[in-house]
């Protein structure tokens, strides 16, 4: 056997190391952000406040999928005036694209470090991207069980039709995912 059929053996074997079921988001505790230059020399940090997600464990890697949704118009970057310029339809163009959404392809990985690989879909353009994934464990909090992770990665805008204020913003957008995700069968905290 060749070492790529071992890693493919591998992944298909191995599980999260989470009970498994549908794990439902914890909004309460979850966080989607992102980080884009301005002008080159400074950045602007935001976040969107309207996002679900899903875990979903299967008995191995390959049966295991995250799927999330984000609303656009839900961006927050600390200015209403900038956010509410960002949102019309010469720039982001939230009635044209309301929604970003991820669904995972693959995850590999062990201990606290994962890869998940899957399709970002902005407005009708969906392109492959990949995240790095740190799981933060397991935790109580009250009678719930609660699984933590961070996500991070890196869209470039172009791809996506993404092309206005070039110059003035940047090519590169860097994600930053929080989630906490509540085990199956238990209510939200």
């Amino acid at each position: 056997m060749t070492t790529e059929t071992n890693t493919t053996d591998a992944a298909a074997t191995t599980a999260l190391p989470l009970p498994a079921g549908r794990w439902a988001l914890d909004p309460l505790h979850s966080a989607v952000n992102f980080t884009i230059r301005h002008l080159g020399i400074s950045k602007v940090r935001g976040r969107f406040t309207e996002f679900d997600a899903e875990l979903v464990v299967g008995e191995t890697l390959d049966d295991t999928v995250v799927n999330a949704t984000i609303a656009l118009a839900s961006i927050d970057t600390g200015n209403p005036d900038r956010d509410a310029h960002v949102r019309a339809s010469d720039l982001l163009d939230v009635e044209k694209r309301p929604t970003m959404a991820f669904r995972s392809a693959r995850i590999s990985g062990s201990g606290e470090d994962w890869t998940m690989a899957g399709e970002l879909t902005i407005g009708d353009v969906t392109r492959p991207v990949t995240l790095a994934v740190e799981f933060g464990g397991l935790g109580d909090f009250g009678d719930t069980r609660h699984a933590g992770f961070e996500a991070t990665g890196e869209i470039r805008r172009s791809e996506y039709g993404l092309t206005f204020a070039p110059g003035m913003l940047g090519e590169a957008v860097k994600i930053q995912l929080d989630m906490q995700f509540l085990e199956p069968g238990k209510g939200e905290a």
